[in-house]
């Protein structure tokens, strides 16, 4: 069981790089972002090809990460420059790399067995087995990005990305070329998630076609199971709830698998699951109202 949970806290925190990205286009952005499905599966393809040819792992991370970048900036040239609707402008270029994916990987899944990962190279330094070893780098990963994010932020341009997605309108006013901004925020949020899918790829030996199915729906429910829990009001509680979010995503999964629910309705678990979530906002809304109008007539 201590190993499972351990398993379960490993995955969540390599997701939690994925949930990074949904969270720059859904929440920053405000955008229904469903490139993600095609550029965590790219992350894993480039890095896996990369990797079974000889290249170091962490480059093939590197690799992936612009991968990932360039389907961000797709995604973005598509909403911008041609106009088109954010949401259809994720779908094109999901459908696009279903077919750009199996292109770079040659066949629908490549095998990384008896290969070097940054996870055996970090067993074979440290003498730690691999459940440890993955826990250990997804933390460092996770902190890493974490204090990157954060900082960004803060800067002049975090600022005029964050104000593009509350308010594009007063944001061009204050002379701010949201389209710009939008690209931008397209493109790191997917190079995160390519990166999570580069290195989910390496922690499960294998990347397949199919990984990257269910991903946005996955990336939202940790997501708003965090901020149900640690809410969002700023930059730091929601760094916080992301991570939080996304390892008790893998926890509640690890648990429900344990109770011997089959694993064929884990999509319809998370379905479920993310609906409720978005739900109990509103019902905590009814709620205090509620108890303000109770307050009013007893006084």
């Amino acid at each position: 069981m201590l190993n499972e949970f351990l398993s379960a806290i490993s995955l969540g925190l390599l997701w939690t790089l994925m949930t990074f990205g949904v969270y720059f286009s859904y929440r920053i952005l405000d955008i229904a972002d469903l490139t993600a499905e095609g550029s965590l599966t790219m992350g894993a393809a480039i890095a896996a090809i990369c990797i079974v040819n000889g290249v170091n792992p962490f480059v093939a991370l590197l690799l992936a990460l612009i991968g990932g970048m360039l389907a961000g900036l797709v995604t973005g040239l598509l909403h911008t420059v041609l106009k088109i609707p954010a949401l259809l402008s994720g779908i094109l270029t999901m459908i696009a790399l279903w077919s750009i994916n199996l292109r770079i990987m040659g066949k629908a899944n490549i095998p990384l067995l008896r290969v070097d990962t940054v996870f055996s190279i970090f067993s074979d330094l440290t003498g730690i087995s691999k459940n440890y070893s993955v826990l250990i780098i997804g933390f460092l990963f996770v902190v890493a990005a974490g204090l990157i994010i954060y900082r960004f932020l803060g800067t002049e341009i975090g600022c005029a990305l964050r104000a593009t997605g509350c308010n594009g309108g007063m944001a061009r006013a204050q002379g701010v070329n949201t389209d710009l901004m939008k690209i931008l925020g397209l493109m790191i949020g997917n190079g995160l998630i390519a990166l999570s899918g580069g290195l989910i790829a390496q922690s499960q030996a294998f990347a397949d076609i199919q990984m990257g199915t269910g991903a946005i729906v996955i990336g939202l429910a940790s997501l708003i199971i965090g901020e149900v829990l640690f809410g969002r009001s700023t930059v730091s509680k929601a760094m916080i709830a992301v991570v939080a979010g996304s390892v008790i995503y893998r926890l509640i999964i690890a648990l429900v698998l344990k109770l011997g629910m089959p694993a064929n309705d884990l999509k319809l678990f998370t379905a479920i699951t993310v609906a409720i979530c978005l739900w109990l906002p509103s019902i905590r809304s009814k709620l205090a109202q509620r108890s303000k109008k109770g307050g009013r007539n007893h006084a």
